[in-house]
């Protein structure tokens, strides 16, 4: 595993092995200690980072699990994947709390509001459905787009809804009224991924076109576009001091930017398959990478 740069650096931790196919999403537990997987081998895997051992392995998904996303107080897992149903786990114990039915064929992302009141999911069927995920009940479906959405993310101050579809469109929304705030276009091709920084001042959008296109979201303003990959752009996540901006690409590379001046910092190669997920942790030290190998890698901080 080459990685180049300057410093800090960035050091090869672990890896971690289990999943049988590959592994389309990561995320991080709100207190650090646990990593969700979700795969193309129908399951979700849950680790314990310091024994880097299975705590669970969900299973119910019929096919691939696409997207997941931990609620802001770390009680509800949600995925979503290769078929209409959201399934809410509980990540203490593994179990499916309920489900919910976007009957739209696809759900390929979700996303929990900062206040955890409110569950987004990009849908197939050109739509974002929001979901009380507390009681289940469908508050609104928004509709706009024209082909399916990949990728939904909350500001940090849960006003604005981004969704990015393979329209090739980022759409801004308010969550509360189903207000279309913003649309922004100039990505020629699908936006796979949708980001905010912690500060909620820049959006990022990871396209099929090998860049990155960073926006001010409050105004719709283009900002300016990184561009270093040679593949698609299959995954963007602000480090939680928003001081880096990590992509994935099907171009088997993770490329860390400095979203401010758009300068790239790091080149984390040596991956032999396509990475399609990337995360950090919520202290921002350690970043992992799910791939198209069936294993997650992480990488430590180190000055």
């Amino acid at each position: 595993m080459a990685v180049s740069g300057q410093s800090p650096t960035w050091k090869p931790l672990r890896t971690l092995r289990g999943h049988t196919k590959n592994i389309y999403s990561v995320a991080f537990s709100p207190d650090g200690h646990i990593l969700a997987s979700g795969s193309d081998d129908k399951t979700i895997r849950l680790w314990n980072l310091y024994s880097r051992k299975t705590l669970h392995s969900l299973s119910g998904h019929p096919r691939s699990v696409r997207a997941l996303a931990f609620s802001p107080d770390g009680h509800i897992l949600a995925s979503g994947g290769d078929d209409p149903i959201i399934r809410l786990w509980n990540p203490s114990n593994g179990q499916l709390l309920y489900t919910l039915n976007s009957q739209a064929g696809l759900v390929h992302g979700v996303a929990f509001s900062p206040d955890g009141r409110i569950l987004a999911g990009g849908c197939a069927d050109a739509t974002i459905r929001l979901w009380n995920p507390h009681s289940g009940q469908l508050l609104s479906t928004l509709h706009g787009h024209t082909s399916y959405v990949e990728s939904v993310a909350f500001s940090p101050d849960g006003r604005i809804l981004a969704s990015g579809c393979s329209d090739a469109t980022i759409r801004l929304w308010n969550p509360h009224s189903g207000t279309l705030l913003h649309i922004l276009n100039g990505n020629p091709l699908a936006v796979h991924s949708v980001a905010f920084s912690p500060d909620g001042h820049i959006l990022a959008g990871g396209c099929a076109d090998a860049t990155i296109r960073l926006w001010h979201p409050s105004s719709g303003q283009f900002l300016r576009t990184l561009s270093d990959h040679r593949w698609a752009v299959a995954s963007v996540a602000f480090s939680p001091d928003g001081h880096t901006l990590a992509s994935g690409s099907y171009d088997r590379t993770i490329r860390l930017w400095n979203p401010s001046s758009g300068r790239l910092l790091h080149t984390l190669t040596g991956h032999a398959f396509a990475v399609y997920s990337v995360a950090w942790s919520p202290d921002g030290r350690l970043l992992a990478r799910g791939s198209y190998n069936k294993t997650i890698k992480m990488w430590r901080e180190e000055h």
